[in-house]
């Protein structure tokens, strides 16, 4: 489908259809999460739908309300290699833009399991991870206030920026780990240790 084609679909309810009739085709419709890895449409441009960095997804200039049609979109989200996400399906790839992450993690859960803690997060599309060896969670220092920003792998290239109360649920788990020398303030979760910061820094921050 040519980019002026998919323009013509009017408003988002127009391009979720598309995209309902795409994710069909796939008979993955239970887990809600198509095999969008596997498929190498042709690029169609360019739509004006941008992902806020607070998570709020925009189309044409006009916040996209309804979470069942934002769920839709995040299922077939793609990051490839050139560092640009996009909206794939079979038959087409449309580029849209992000402001930080694709998605927020909103709420977390600490339980325990047979490797120690495990922490569980909730994104604000409804998916569900587990941080780990195959859900790493990266720490950020951003800024000229310095500011912590963690981000949580999802899927594919996709990652989440962890809210900033989650983020605070975090530190308050971290623990001083010895790593290559160094005391690094760090979280455990899944059996894998995950460095937020140098030790040091942590009590520079606090003073």
């Amino acid at each position: 489908m040519a980019e002026a084609e998919i323009q013509q679909t009017g408003d988002a309810a127009g391009l979720a259809a598309l995209i309902a009739r795409a994710a069909g085709q796939t008979g993955e419709k239970a887990r809600g999460l198509p095999p969008v890895d596997r498929w190498n449409p042709p690029f169609c441009g360019d739509i004006d739908m941008e992902i806020r960095a607070d998570g709020t997804w925009f189309y044409l200039g006009t916040p996209i309300g309804r979470q069942p049609l934002v769920r839709l979109f995040s299922t077939v989200l793609r990051k490839d290699e050139d560092g640009r996400t996009y909206l794939v399906t079979p038959v087409e790839k449309v580029g849209i833009r992000i402001v930080d992450a694709p998605f927020v993690a909103v709420e977390m859960s600490v339980t325990e399991g047979e490797e120690g803690q495990v922490l569980t997060f909730r994104t604000n599309v409804g998916d569900v991870v587990e941080a780990g060896p195959e859900h790493p969670l990266r720490f950020v220092i951003h800024g000229e206030n310095r500011e912590l920003k963690p981000y949580l792998h999802v899927r594919g290239r996709l990652e989440a920026l962890v809210s900033r109360p989650v983020m605070y649920d975090i530190v308050e788990l971290g623990e001083t780990v010895a790593i290559d020398g160094t005391e690094m303030f760090c979280v455990r979760s899944g059996g894998a240790v995950f460095p937020i910061m140098p030790a040091a820094e942590l009590e520079a921050l606090s003073r």
